[in-house]
């Protein structure tokens, strides 16, 4: 390279470096999604944020489905592998939802094969035992003969809910995850979002808020939320958890009209969102909290965590 090329190239990337600094969060989310996300983040952007429509975010979900009608091959980035497994349709039936095709044809063979494979009483597993032949993380058991969980199950009913659909499996799958939000004591947060998913999305709106009380009375309790950034030692990270693997009022009430919302004051939902929009990286995209096994998945999953953070920010008006 030649002296006057090299000089004009640290112009360039100083001029680019100044526009970084000014664009808006959004922009540079962009550009990292542009730079690193897959094609199904890229079109999942595209819809949720351009204004697309989503026949092309429908397509891309499609080259993960497996041929008994479920979903495998990485959509969720920490359950490699082939084998359909119940955490990837849950991801799969929310990017139909941002799709707007719930329902639409990839719905009643997901939820044909989520029968399938459900305990007697209704609840999900969240993987099946054909994972362990796959790479996985140690923060993913696998069992022989796993139980249905509120975690994957109120995260499948949730957009199935929401978009009324009709279903054999439904039934079953509802009481079951009402019996298992009634009966949440010792928790975690993980498995708190699913039952505030479920219970922003059932149609039993009195139980639903009397229940949404309750967790939220337990959650304050058992410090399983970080309601001040600057004080991380207020906060319990649950066992099995990544270090500074903390869950902030916002990861339970991604929307102000969220159940969860009303759990934390407005300080509080403040503080919060301020710490989510600095957590923003140098590259425009967020970081993964939880614990990093691979460096392909959490490279398969920042742009995943970067919209979910982007659509929080929107909702609160924070872009």
């Amino acid at each position: 390279m030649s002296v006057a090329c090299g000089t004009m190239g640290i112009m360039m990337n100083q001029d680019t470096a100044e526009k970084g600094d000014a664009a808006s969060a959004l922009d540079r989310a962009a550009t990292f999604l542009w730079t690193s996300g897959r094609v199904l983040e890229q079109r999942r952007f595209e819809v949720l944020f351009q204004k697309a429509d989503g026949v092309g975010l429908a397509a891309a979900l499609a080259a993960y489905r497996t041929g008994d009608g479920a979903f495998a091959y990485g959509l969720e980035p920490d359950i490699r592998g082939p084998e359909p497994q119940p955490l990837s349709v849950a991801t799969a039936l929310a990017v139909l939802a941002d799709a707007g095709a719930l329902p639409g044809p990839l719905v009643a063979p997901a939820l044909d094969w989520t029968a399938s494979i459900s305990a007697p009483d209704g609840g999900v597993p969240a993987v099946l035992p054909t994972l362990a032949r796959y790479p996985h993380p140690p923060f993913m058991p696998v069992v022989t003969d796993p139980p249905g969980t509120l975690l994957a199950t109120g995260q499948i009913l949730a957009p199935v809910l929401r978009a009324g659909i009709e279903h054999p499996w439904i039934d079953s799958a509802v009481r079951f995850t009402r019996r298992e939000i009634e009966a949440l004591g010792q928790t975690h947060p993980y498995d708190v979002e699913a039952a505030v998913s479920f219970l922003d999305a059932t149609v039993d709106r009195a139980w639903a808020g009397a229940q949404a009380a309750r967790l939220g009375a337990l959650v304050r309790e058992q410090r399983i939320v970080l309601l001040d950034p600057a004080r991380p030692q207020d906060a319990v990270i649950s066992p099995g958890y990544a270090p500074g693997e903390y869950h902030l009022p916002h990861d339970f009430a991604p929307r102000p009209d969220s159940l969860a919302r009303t759990w934390f004051s407005d300080e509080e939902m403040a503080r919060g969102l301020d710490h989510l929009a600095a957590a923003q990286e140098a590259d425009g995209g967020w970081p993964v909290t939880w614990a990093k096994w691979s460096p392909t998945t959490e490279l398969e999953a920042r742009p995943g965590v970067t919209i979910r953070a982007l659509r929080t920010l929107r909702a609160y008006a924070r872009l």
